[in-house]
């Protein structure tokens, strides 16, 4: 009984470690191309020309907003902040969702906490209940990527919010 169990238990420990390390053998970038729930955000990154960073080594933490917050903005945001013209200030507004550093959801629980984002602004990070990312709320914390990680936030961030 014993070695079945083992033998059991070893299989499947063999046939789960492929899936775990694709996991985390994708990055920043792609991870969020294949959770399917970020297509405007994978856009934005494009339109901006941060592909290449976002995929470099990093660490990153990246506050990802889904398709549904960026269609909560303004009608017309989007589209307006996606045109060429207007590059600089989604630069601005993407890299102030990424904070140069690997953190994950415990290493601010029950405390807030101030964090320099990639633009050079300091967002508010409070863990006293779930996690809030000034008025965003992360609805789903710590999914890896091979060079950082992602929150799921409930809102576009936006600087001086």
């Amino acid at each position: 009984m014993f070695r079945r169990t083992f033998i059991a238990l070893t299989s499947a420990a063999l046939l789960a470690t492929p899936a775990f390390a694709d996991g985390h053998g994708k990055d920043i970038v792609d991870t969020a191309i294949g959770a399917g729930s970020f297509n405007t955000l994978v856009a934005a990154v494009s339109a901006a020309g941060l592909v290449d960073t976002l995929k470099g080594p990093g660490p990153f933490t990246v506050f990802a907003p889904t398709d549904e917050a960026f269609a909560a903005l303004p009608a017309g945001t989007v589209e307006s902040l996606l045109e060429p013209a207007n590059r600089d200030q989604l630069v601005a507004i993407l890299t102030y969702h990424v904070v140069p550093a690997k953190v994950m959801a415990a290493d601010v629980a029950g405390q807030t906490v101030t964090a320099k984002t990639v633009n050079g602004a300091k967002l508010t990070v409070d863990g006293r209940k779930g996690v809030m990312i000034n008025d965003a709320e992360v609805v789903q914390a710590d999914i890896m990527a091979s060079n950082g990680v992602i929150h799921v936030v409930d809102k576009v961030i936006l600087p001086g919010s």
